[in-house]
């Protein structure tokens, strides 16, 4: 499953005495040690769903077998149980206890065929888990969320990552909803025989696989077909499914499948398994997309994509979503999770082969990039602060606060390490004993690490990345002998200590070295280090100057680096360096140490500016994608990551702002040549295409700052001859920042333009809510907007999650009092994306006064007015539960 969207906030270690009755004592934890395997064993299952005007039943046969002592269980939530029999007599209400979301049977026997009849309604389910109605009018569809526990409002059942079980579902609905798809294969479908307006369909998975893969889907929906022969010779229908007005947005995303596929053949040599593969666009879905087997459920906004109407970021974005739904097939699908604590165990190997795959698909330094940037502004911040917790969690209290860049990102990032250690030829042996040994099973992260250690075992040593908390802050020094013409680099590792976990221990850090020549600017040695003690010294031989170094080349690890570089080695670096990703590394070194100096004398931007200047133009030709991105300032909300207290959101975006405003300045002269030299062309999906229209947005975007006379007309006439979204929106967004004369008709031209599309008037909506202008009254007016809908979560993510981006705003009064009323609406109707919404308020103990104090208030007031577990466990950590 892909996370649609990254709501956590910059957060750090210094937290507040809170007192004792901000703790919810009543939530109880499910941890780690205590895991037991389940006593049955679901070996089939055989599901009738029957859909209603107002409700749906669902009848259930399961063949059970009992693995362990102990008790019958099954899960349920919000259902009404109608039936039940075990081995074909039916059970009285004394023969089973129903309470607290379980239904138990004491002393059943070892073999069960258990039948059960339950009536669910999920015309008023708005939580978007389990069945639900997505849409309205004609428009209504039936779909499920079934990850991590959605399955238990559905019917009772074993509702656990390690039952797995082969599924039969059968569909029933009126015929106004053509589309009856399930997991599997179709084996049977037709009219029902006493109801001429009904009918039903009957698929059948092959595999066996836990109950939060199961999907079903009820709609009236068109589909694009294609076909994809693998590797081992079998026919697989692909099909999207969406509503008939966007079904010519599919084809990007049917090509991303099939690019897919015979990636993951070569790579891994994982061939699909089934006979059909089919990817349903849903409009109200909590999460990115969901692997289902053989039926993936997607946000509309991971799948839909044209030119016209979605930008190059996001149309990139359905690529490797689609990538990452089909990769989970094997990591995920065909080898599971033993338990939720393990869920890193899918995910972060899941997005490391997507990032891979995204990497072979676009510029690899650019995408490295990328992968970094949201590393480092969010997963840094959980680690820094309350939210803090191991890749793998000890303990929870509910799941689903823990699909988190934490699981997911620093997930990949120890894959990532566990493959640059072993090597490509070494990692694929340990990847294909992985699928060889575990295909079928759920299983931990140490039968992974127990895998791809066959051919070092070193590996298994990477299990600490896995058990502890926070990012470790690898320090460093260098010392030259001309005379023994010798370097050494001294290297240290510290990570701070998170309450309630072990001292922490030194981990093993691999750390990608090359030394440059001064004079040259040539690699004259590469190596990777491996720091795996608190402090270690390592010698290079036969140097003959002294070099400059370049560490972490292309983010060899998860850490922050904190080198004794001086000013001017950086800029060398970002002259000379061969490695994409390590130039813009370097430049963010440059550009943080200006904007977080404390001293005068080390803050000016001299060096930085001459660096840009004799880099930009140059690199502008050869890779404009690149260019792009090394005119990145970090957002305000990053840099107050940097910040341990006394935090001023006015005070970070003014410095922000100004160093802006110098590198405007400092290269006006080069923005109308290179604004000259990216003229719009006809649209095109290339490398090279998407570099240039990205870098001519910045270049626009400096060009207006910079106050350079052309610029306005510039904007207005990319607006008006834009070839793709990425053209229109960039000048649009661009106006509405710089507040041009006239803005205020593009808006309105833009919304005349794309008011039938739901992800372009997204669109519409965040260019003003994350407006640097942006005030409260303007969040409130698009709150109160006629195209608003609480229950949609892009719709709501259009307007607080881009509210965020301006903590100048948002930590105010009147800014917090709409940002915690939006958390107390979403409580009772969906907490998921409400418990998401609060913990980008994590960092709130880092505020300058009187703004900590306020925000403070404004938390303990929350706590009045929650009740799920979602946001109750999200509110207690926040407000400082973990002890930190």
């Amino acid at each position: 499953m892909s996370i649609a969207e990254n709501d956590a906030q910059i957060i750090n270690p210094e937290m507040p005495d809170v007192p004792e009755h901000a703790l919810n004592e009543s939530n109880n934890k499910i941890n780690l040690k205590d895991y037991q395997p389940p006593s049955f064993n679901v070996d089939t299952v055989d599901l009738d769903i029957k859909l209603f005007e107002d409700y749906a039943q669902v009848d259930s046969t399961l063949k059970m077998v009992r693995q362990t002592a102990g008790d019958l269980v099954l899960f349920g939530e919000d259902i009404e149980l109608l039936h039940i029999a075990m081995n074909g007599e039916g059970l009285a209400p004394e023969d089973y206890q129903q309470d607290a979301g379980k239904l138990t049977i004491a002393d059943a026997p070892d073999t069960v065929i258990l039948e059960l009849s339950v009536k669910i309604c999920p015309q008023t389910n708005t939580a978007l888990e389990g069945l639900y109605i997505a849409g309205s009018g004609s428009e209504t569809m039936f779909v499920t969320q079934c990850e991590p526990e959605g399955f238990r409002k559905i019917t009772f059942y074993p509702d656990r990552p390690d039952v797995l079980a082969i599924f039969t579902t059968r569909i029933e609905a009126d015929k106004r909803y053509p589309t009856l798809l399930g997991n599997g294969n179709l084996v049977e479908q037709g009219d029902v025989t006493d109801a001429p307006d009904r009918h039903y369909a009957i698929w059948h998975d092959p595999t066996n696989k836990p109950s939060y893969l199961f999907a079903c889907v009820v709609a009236d929906l068109d589909v694009l077909t294609d076909y994809h022969t693998t590797s081992e010779g079998r026919k697989v229908t692909l099909e999207l499914y969406a509503k008939s007005a966007d079904i010519d947005k599919c084809h990007v995303g049917m090509q991303a499948l099939k690019d897919s596929m015979v990636w993951d053949e070569v790579n891994y040599g994982r061939a699909y398994d089934l006979d059909r593969y089919m990817i349903v666009a849903v409009s109200q879905f909590n999460m990115g997309a969901m692997e289902n087997k053989g039926l993936n459920i997607f946000n509309t906004a991971c799948v839909l994509s044209s030119p016209e109407t979605t930008t190059d970021s996001r149309s990139f974005n359905v690529k490797a979503v689609i990538a990452h739904e089909y990769f989970h097939n094997w990591t995920g699908n065909r080898i599971t999770c033993r338990d939720w604590f393990q869920l890193c165990l899918k995910e972060g190997f899941t997005v490391f082969r997507d990032q891979s795959f995204s990497a072979d698909q676009q510029s690899s330094a650019v995408q490295r990039i990328d992968d970094v940037a949201t590393l480092r502004a969010y997963q840094f911040a959980e680690d820094a602060g309350p939210l803090a917790h191991p890749v793998r969690p000890e303990s929870f209290v509910e799941i689903n606060n823990f699909y988190t860049t934490t699981v997911y990102e620093k997930g990949a990032e120890i894959v990532r390490m566990l493959a640059n250690t072993l090597g490509a030829e070494n990692f694929r042996k340990g990847t294909d004993e992985y699928f060889r040994r575990y295909d079928g099973q759920a299983v931990t992260v140490e039968d992974f690490l127990s895998a791809l250690s066959i051919t070092d075992s070193k590996i298994e040593k990477f299990i600490d990345w896995y058990r502890q908390p926070g990012t470790p802050v690898v320090s460093g020094h260098q010392h030259y002998d001309e005379k023994m013409q010798n370097l050494t680099i001294t290297l240290s590792q510290q990570t701070r200590h998170v309450a309630g976990f072990d001292a922490p221990k030194p981990l093993p850090i691999p750390v990608a070295t090359a030394l440059f020549n001064r004079e040259s600017g040539n690699i004259i040695a590469a190596q990777m280090l491996l720091l795996d003690q608190a402090s270690q010294t390592f010698s290079f031989d036969n140097v003959t100057s002294e070099p400059i170094v370049s560490l972490l080349r292309d983010f060899s690890a998860p850490v922050q680096l904190n080198y004794d570089y001086q000013d001017e080695d950086l800029a060398f670096l970002l002259t000379h360096e061969t490695n994409g990703f390590n130039r813009w590394q370097v430049t963010q070194m440059l550009v943080n140490r200006i904007l977080l100096s404390t001293n005068d004398a080390n803050s000016k931007p001299d060096v930085y500016l001459q660096a840009l200047a004799e880099t930009l133009p140059k690199l502008a030709h050869n890779d404009a994608m690149l260019a792009a991105r090394l005119l990145d300032i970090p957002s305000p909300q990053e840099l107050a990551s940097a910040i341990h207290k006394e935090y001023d959101p006015v005070l970070i975006k003014q410095q922000r702002e100004d160093l802006y405003k110098q590198v405007a300045d400092s290269l006006k002269e080069q923005w109308t040549i290179l604004y000259q030299q990216l003229p719009l062309q006809a649209y095109s999906d290339s490398p090279e295409a998407l570099g240039a229209r990205a870098l001519r947005n910045i270049v626009l975007d400096m060009a207006l700052t910079a106050e350079v006379a052309e610029a306005t007309n510039w904007a207005q006439q990319q607006y008006d001859n834009a070839s793709c979204m990425t053209e229109r929106f960039g000048a649009l967004k661009a106006m509405v920042n710089h507040q041009v004369a006239g803005y205020e008709g593009y808006l309105a031209d833009f919304y005349q333009r794309f008011q039938a599309d739901d992800l372009v008037i997204d669109l519409w909506f965040s260019v003003q809510a994350s407006a640097d202008h942006v005030s409260t009254d303007t969040i409130k007016s698009l709150l109160a907007h006629a195209d608003f809908d609480w229950n949609t979560p892009n719709r709501v993510r259009s307007v607080i999650s881009a509210f965020t981006s301006q903590p100048t705003v948002l930590w105010t009064p009147k800014g917090l009092d709409i940002y915690t009323g939006v958390i107390k609406k979403l409580d009772d109707s969906n907490p998921l994306i409400a418990s998401r919404l609060l913990q980008v308020l994590a960092r709130w103990y880092t505020l300058v006064e009187p703004r900590r104090q306020m925000a403070h208030e404004q938390l303990l007031d929350l706590q009045q007015h929650v009740s799920s577990k979602h946001v109750l466990e999200s509110l207690d950590t926040v407000l400082g539960a973990a002890g930190n």
